[in-house]
């Protein structure tokens, strides 16, 4: 007769909280994104981009200034997406910390083993 099998052990759903963390993260820092995008275009091609209006920035024939005047601008929406971002971390936390304590409740890490009895 055979012994009964060994008790598999779930593992913690890391991957999950990783992902989500990536998002929060990207949605936190992406008009940081846009504004790098931006300055990277104008200053590689000898562009002027500020807030105040658009400029002309002429790319193989094509005028790129609306483009580039929205991409900088875009800039200003760190101002939402930042504290946004942190209070989605604050919750990905708490959430994160609760499911952690009720998976070792549920699932329990198995207690040690014992030292062996000491022979005299």
């Amino acid at each position: 007769m055979n012994p009964p099998p060994l008790p598999i052990r779930k593992r913690f759903p890391w991957i999950f909280y990783w992902i989500a963390l990536v998002l929060i993260v990207l949605f936190a820092f992406a008009p940081i994104g846009s504004v790098m995008t931006c300055a990277w275009i104008a200053n590689s091609h000898g562009c002027k981009v500020d807030e105040g209006s658009v400029h002309p920035c002429i790319i193989n024939g094509k005028d790129y200034g609306q483009l580039l005047y929205t991409l900088g601008v875009l800039g200003w929406l760190m101002l939402v997406t930042i504290p946004g971002g942190l209070f989605a971390f604050v919750i990905w936390l708490i959430v994160l910390i609760l499911h952690r304590a009720s998976w070792r409740k549920r699932f329990g890490v198995p207690p040690p083993i014992p030292p062996p009895p000491a022979t005299a």
